[in-house]
């Protein structure tokens, strides 16, 4: 293992620490009374009597060396807050090693420290604690890249490398705190959706995550081995067709945030591991469904952000009911020129070429439709709007349309440009299903390695009896790139999957 100088001499210290008598990983809680945050929110110089046994813990972020006094700087779970460290405070006694040689010598940034005392305000007005008794926590062993914040609050030298930040998120959220804000955000969304669905009576529940056959969507999957079974598994690409089962078994609305994997290329807007939500409800269809999801979204946003816009990068956003909507073929029509509701698989192609969109010979009709709609239509969708009534041909599990012939009862929310959420009236006629799960099978054979498996155990569930069901799926990690503000899906992910690292 190859050590920097750095690295070196923080391993030099910790035996020094050691040779001390002092242990640099104690096992023993530390009690903790007060957060920084806390403190500076609450602390008033009338009534610093009160706060004259505070005990804090963090991180060592900045030490100022001042002789036989030195002030430094305490990073814990909620922010920053500044220390006085005396020597003779901290040591009483003769012994004066724990000034001299662990604080000013030893003690590096990084290393966590817990500190009592009392609160007390500088002459320069910062709030700072009076340190009576210090405490080694942890030795940090790795030097954290230096981040400087000048008088003004400017920060210098700011930690920006995508690489760095992603590849090492424990890091960046230390000199990046407050990257800790979109995570926060992101669980406050999850706790949005929960509560708007537990009032509503729907249960949370758990699927498999390996399945003997993936489907619930037009997806490559990833593959794996079961040895004791000696069977093939895949890791699941959506979990629709177990959720639907449960319908089948007599619930009425069942929900689960799920993980999926897609074995598929990787963008800002997709890492191969995400999460979505999928909800299925009994006795209801798509309108309904559309209805309840910019109710669902519209609470999301406020519940989140504290109102119902929402800035995203230069636009604003307003999820404010109702949303804009248009159908498939209408939307197309409205950002080309072009009425393609007539068109046969031919005439798409040529439409598709006029419009400069990219084809190739593996797409049947509805993939030509959808990748007209993607390159025409989506990009400009800003605001929240569904787009309903797609072809039959891109829909194997959504129930044909109860008026229109061709089409089925499905709609997509689109925001920022990009999909966030996809629903259906949900097909419960098993023969039809079969026959649309055939029809899937003839387009893999052409080579369209996204489509559907044929899942009899799925079928013979509908067989039972499926009551009409509505059901819709979420991505979260795309909700939470809007309600953050984020540009790339990396950023609302803690870790997103990234090539491996080239050791140097």
């Amino acid at each position: 293992m190859h050590l920097s100088e750095q690295e070196i001499i923080r391993r030099e210290n910790l035996q020094k620490i050691k040779d001390l008598g002092i242990n640099p990983f104690p096992s023993e809680e530390y009690p903790i009374t007060h957060y920084s945050i806390d403190i500076k929110s609450e602390y008033k110089e009338e009534d610093k009597e009160q706060w004259t046994e505070i005990s804090v813990a963090g991180r060592l972020m900045m030490k100022r060396i001042m002789g036989k006094a030195s002030f430094a700087e305490l990073q814990d779970s909620q922010g920053r807050i500044q220390i006085y460290v005396n020597r003779d405070e901290i040591c009483p006694g003769d012994d004066k090693a724990l000034y001299n040689t662990v604080f000013k010598k030893l003690l590096d940034i990084g290393d966590f420290v817990g500190v009592k005392g009392f609160m007390f305000t500088t002459k320069t007005g910062e709030l700072t604690l009076h340190v009576k008794e210090l405490t080694l926590l942890s030795k940090s062993l790795k030097p954290l890249p230096i981040v400087k914040t000048d008088a003004d609050g400017k920060v210098h030298d700011a930690v920006t490398d995508p690489e760095f930040r992603y590849r090492q998120r424990y890091a960046d959220l230390v000199v990046n705190p407050d990257v800790k804000e979109a995570f926060i955000k992101r669980t406050k969304m999850y706790n949005s959706i929960r509560e708007f669905l537990n009032e509503k009576g729907y249960l949370e529940v758990e699927t498999p995550i390996l399945q003997p056959l993936y489907g619930g969507a037009a997806a490559r999957p990833f593959k794996t081995h079961h040895n004791t079974l000696d069977m093939t598994l895949y890791m699941r690409i959506a979990n629709e067709l177990y959720l639907k089962r449960l319908i089948v078994g007599g619930f009425d609305g069942v929900y689960e945030f799920s993980k999926d994997f897609r074995n598929e290329g990787m963008s800002r807007f997709h890492n191969p591991e995400f999460t979505q939500i999928e909800l299925y409800v009994a006795y209801k269809d798509y309108e309904w469904m559309m209805n309840l999801v910019e109710e669902m979204i519209e609470k999301v946003a406020i519940d989140v952000t504290g109102s119902t816009e929402v800035q995203v990068g230069d636009n604003v956003i307003n999820f404010q009911r109702p949303w804009k909507r248009y159908t498939m073929y209408g939307a197309i029509k409205e950002f080309t020129g072009v009425d393609i509701s007539e068109m046969d698989e031919e005439q798409l192609r040529a439409a598709a070429k006029e419009l400069q969109v990219p084809l190739d010979k593996t797409m049947g009709r509805g993939k030509i439709i959808d990748e007209i709609f993607g390159e025409k239509c989506e990009p400009y969708l800003i605001q929240p709007t569904f787009i309903t009534n797609y072809p039959v041909e891109m829909s194997p599990l959504a129930k044909k349309h109860r008026k229109e012939e061709g089409l089925v009862e499905r709609f997509e929310a689109i925001c920022n440009g990009k999909e966030i959420s996809n629903a259906f009236s949900e097909l419960n006629d098993p023969i039809d299903q079969r026959e649309r799960f055939e029809a899937q099978l003839e387009l893999g054979k052409r080579g369209d390695d996204e489509a559907m498996m044929l899942d009899e155990d799925f079928l013979r569930a509908l067989e039972y009896g499926m009551p009409p069901t509505a059901g819709v799926g979420i991505g979260m990690d795309r909700l939470a790139m809007i309600m953050t503000n984020s540009n790339s899906i990396q950023d609302v992910l803690f870790f997103p999957q990234m090539k491996p690292e080239v050791k140097k």
